[in-house]
């Protein structure tokens, strides 16, 4: 199990740095354009790790995989969406909480059994997001019917995503993501074309853009293997703490200045995830 919980971990902090990138590579460029980089990008990572790790085309991994990378699409377009109508201080936090609350709801109707220490650290998980995910201006923002419906959305994709990615064979190797990835390169580069007059002209950061795919392939990767060996309502409440990723590199990168709050978010992630790892 704690292999499973460094893998969640790592999962979390790469979902975080891919948010991050490409949220840089997004500026002044419509995001299809750089998830129409991202997403060939991440395939082709995951066509590299493919002698590494093995893959089984099984019917199960083919179909589980198929309909991850559609859920990953609509994650894409309806998460940028979300942030894009703001306030994100709220939002952000409202797609974590719920594409880590349905994949924990579906870990424990299987049947997965959790200690009273794994439940208070799945508890104060739920609360670093929130606090992580919360700039200075969390309570007085006020988003639209419409933004928070696109958050309820992009969490629900994601999670979709997360719980299909868990139903793929354990021995089926890479091939749920190779599946997905395909499936969703083909939607987000179709959507390119036909979107194409919509697009504007600025260009986003190739780099940028290419390294958040790559990124969001290996967190995929680290989601996959940390499921494999550990529950997913565990992993998936880890996984979710991925706006402390964002909210780190924010500080280091742009020298964005972090709010007491989010620093009380950090340390109670930390204690989350003490407690998951005793429990």
């Amino acid at each position: 199990m704690t292999e499973a919980l460094i893998l969640a971990l790592a999962s979390s902090l790469a979902y975080g740095a891919a948010d991050f990138l490409g949220g840089v590579a997004a500026r002044g460029a419509h995001v299809l354009r750089v998830v129409a980089i991202a997403a060939p990008a991440s395939l082709l990572v995951e066509l590299l790790l493919w002698p590494a790790i093995g893959a089984d085309f099984t019917s199960g991994a083919v179909a589980w995989g198929a309909i991850s990378g559609v859920a990953s699409a609509a994650a894409f377009a309806l998460l940028y969406r979300t942030l894009a109508i703001g306030p994100m201080s709220v939002l952000s936090p409202v797609t974590a909480l719920v594409s880590a609350a349905l994949p924990v709801s579906v870990g424990l109707l299987s049947g997965e059994h959790l200690t009273g220490l794994a439940v208070g650290g799945i508890g104060l998980a739920f609360a670093a997001v929130v606090l992580v995910s919360g700039g200075s201006d969390i309570a007085g923002a006020r988003p639209s019917r419409t933004a928070l419906t696109l958050a309820f959305g992009a969490g629900a994709a994601i999670a979709l995503q997360l719980v299909c990615l868990d139903q793929a064979p354990d021995d089926s190797g890479i091939a749920p993501l190779l599946i997905g990835r395909a499936v969703s390169s083909v939607v987000v580069l179709g959507a390119a074309v036909a979107l194409r007059s919509r697009l504007g002209t600025a260009r986003p950061s190739l780099p940028a853009s290419a390294a958040a795919g790559a990124l969001d392939s290996l967190a995929n990767l680290a989601f996959l293997l940390a499921v494999r060996d550990g529950d997913l309502a565990i992993i998936a409440v880890i996984t979710a703490l991925y706006p402390a990723g964002t909210v780190l590199l924010a500080r280091v990168v742009l020298n964005e200045r972090i709010g007491t709050t989010q620093l009380a978010g950090l340390a109670l992630a930390a204690v989350a995830v003490s407690l998951l790892a005793i429990g």
